[in-house]
């Protein structure tokens, strides 16, 4: 259409707004004055966006009563009255329909999953699983941040988002390679969890209550890291030295027993020699990068985040912007090369952990409810409905005339959950809750590489896209 199309009059809009109102038992313009309150019409807004503004509504008994003689006449509402008031809405909403098209079958899938399913228990710990080098880190992170920030008043919403979390259990793959590279990786078996490591909220509110009287004294920065460490020796005990050789032995494929004895460090660096590079065909693991889905900034632009991350100087968290469609196609590709998927994603929405699905058809609220939940994902995120919640593996996908249908994802809530751990997630919900993926330079094109060398928009540490899987 051409920029002459028609436009509703300004009588036609106002008489439309009236007419919703009456509905709404909402007073017209005519019984309002200045101090009973106003309707605000702009005509230049679409008409789909009318603003209202109705200054100073009550809740009225009568129109209480009247709603609520409507629902009950009608039967499915008394029904939906019977189930709801006496089951949980999920268990009573739950679709059969959704939950069997949702099967464990999948054309393209890893040779190789994880055996057995991870356990992060009661943690926060989805995007790794050792911690006392993570939090000493953070903790000093924090330190350095509040040292930086000496100027900024206390009550300021920079110095409040930095006091609420200053040891948060979650992370990004930016903060997983910065670890790697300054302590090394040792296997889990050399280095097993803790009482605390496994249920980590005693731990993290001891110390960060400490880094919040930290931050109000401004003590010496060296002696505050010491408490900070004397803590998490204790309740974790003392991690391997990354530069201190350990043996490692282990049975191989063919049931014979090996021994390595190497330091974490060195172990760490051998992922990205060029042997282990070949075997891995061409794929350096420190070289992957965060591919991001967020509606509310411009595709193909580097993103990054104020004042997030876990070692101080190290590796700065950035992701690449770009639409659904490009992720998808990345993670698709890195199956196919037989590499799983870490990716972030708000967990929690339309999911069921028993069933081991996530599908956006799985509960039929607008059925059981009469009503609608339109939020866009960039509105989701602009109001605090959404952000990432927790980080997953994807290491399957079925896909049906060349478009995604469900993928599969690696849990780590442990075997007890969904299929063995493993959940099925339709494409649709991926779609809508999947916010991140970390993929190979080699299966995004040139022109998304290209972002990487951009200045980063810098984000606000309170923007949703810091927080943390």
């Amino acid at each position: 259409m051409g920029s002459n199309q028609s436009r509703p009059s300004d009588a036609d809009i106002q008489e439309q707004l009236l007419e919703r109102l009456h509905a709404l038992h909402i007073k017209d313009d005519k019984g309002m004055n200045e101090k009973d309150g106003y309707v605000y019409i702009d005509n230049e807004a679409r008409r789909a966006q009318t603003p209202v503004v109705a200054h100073k509504q009550h809740v009225s008994t009568v129109a209480i009563g009247e709603w609520e003689k409507e629902l009950m006449q009608d039967p499915k509402n008394r029904l939906a009255l019977a189930a709801l008031s006496s089951n949980a809405a999920n268990a009573v909403l739950s679709s059969r329909s959704a939950a069997i098209a949702d099967t464990q079958n999948f054309n393209i899938k890893i040779p190789l999953e994880g055996s057995p399913i991870t356990n992060q228990a009661s943690s926060g710990r989805c995007w790794i699983f050792a911690s006392t080098n993570d939090k000493l880190e953070k903790a000093n992170y924090f330190l350095e941040s509040v040292l930086d920030t000496v100027g900024e008043d206390i009550d300021s919403r920079l110095m409040q988002t930095l006091l609420a979390a200053p040891v948060n259990d979650g992370g990004q793959w930016d903060m997983v390679v910065n670890l790697v590279q300054k302590y090394g990786l040792v296997p889990q078996s050399l280095y097993p969890d803790s009482f605390n490591a496994a249920n980590s909220s005693t731990m993290d509110r001891l110390i960060t209550t400490k880094l919040r009287e930290d931050a109000i004294r401004l003590r010496s920065l060296a002696k505050m890291l010491r408490e900070i460490h004397l803590i998490l020796t204790l309740m974790l005990g003392p991690p391997p030295a990354p530069d201190k050789p350990f043996t490692w032995e282990f049975y191989d494929r063919e049931n014979a027993l090996q021994t390595v004895t190497i330091c974490p460090k060195a172990f760490a660096k051998e992922l990205s020699d060029s042997r282990t590079v070949r075997a891995l065909g061409g794929t350096d693991v420190h070289r992957l990068f965060s591919l991001v889905n967020d509606p509310r900034n411009a595709y193909n632009r580097l993103l990054s985040v104020k004042r997030l991350g876990n070692v101080y100087e190290g590796r700065p968290v950035t992701y690449v912007n770009v639409d659904m469609t490009t992720m998808k196609t990345a993670c698709i590709e890195m199956l196919k090369k037989g590499f799983p998927v870490f990716f972030g994603s708000d967990v929690g929405k339309f999911s069921d952990s028993t069933k081991g699905v996530m599908d956006t058809n799985l509960f039929e609220y607008e059925l059981g409810f009469n009503i609608k939940l339109g939020l866009k994902k960039s509105e989701r995120l602009q109001t605090g409905e959404s952000q990432m919640t927790h980080a997953m593996v994807l290491t399957a996908v079925h896909v049906v005339d060349g478009k995604p249908v469900r993928w599969r994802v690696e849990n780590p809530w442990s075997d007890r959950v969904g299929d063995n751990g493993y959940f099925v997630m339709s494409d649709a919900w991926m779609d809508e809750f999947v916010y991140q993926a970390v993929v190979d330079p080699a299966v995004v094109s040139a022109t998304v590489r290209k972002v990487l060398e951009q200045k980063p928009k810098m984000l606000e540490l309170w923007d949703p896209m810091g927080a943390l899987a």
